[in-house]
């Protein structure tokens, strides 16, 4: 008969266990909605010159900061990417972080 283990690397075996009991209760905590800062500020126009503004959506690597991380609702997000965009082909911001 054949063995049932997958080869003699142990793949599809599990790692031992952690040894350990009750750690207690987890501690809660409270994750504070974010708010779209343009519907909070009430900010009507996104302007793609306004680099100080839009440069906040931007990451370090000049990538745009989706909504769950910012809290940008989803209108001003889509005037907001294309802002980025805009700034980008003019060179106000980079496309990507320098090396």
């Amino acid at each position: 008969m054949m063995s049932t283990t997958r080869g003699s690397s142990g793949e599809g075996e599990r790692p031992p266990r952690r040894e350990g009991g009750y750690s207690g209760p987890r501690k809660q905590y409270f994750r504070r909605r974010k708010v779209c800062k343009f519907c909070d500020e009430k900010i009507d126009v996104i302007d793609y010159k306004d680099v100080k503004l839009i440069g906040q959506f931007v990451s370090d690597r000049g990538k745009i900061l989706p909504r769950r991380l910012t809290g940008t609702c989803s209108p001003h997000q889509r005037v907001l990417s294309g802002a980025i965009r805009r700034a980008r082909n003019i060179a106000f911001l980079p496309f990507a972080a320098g090396y």
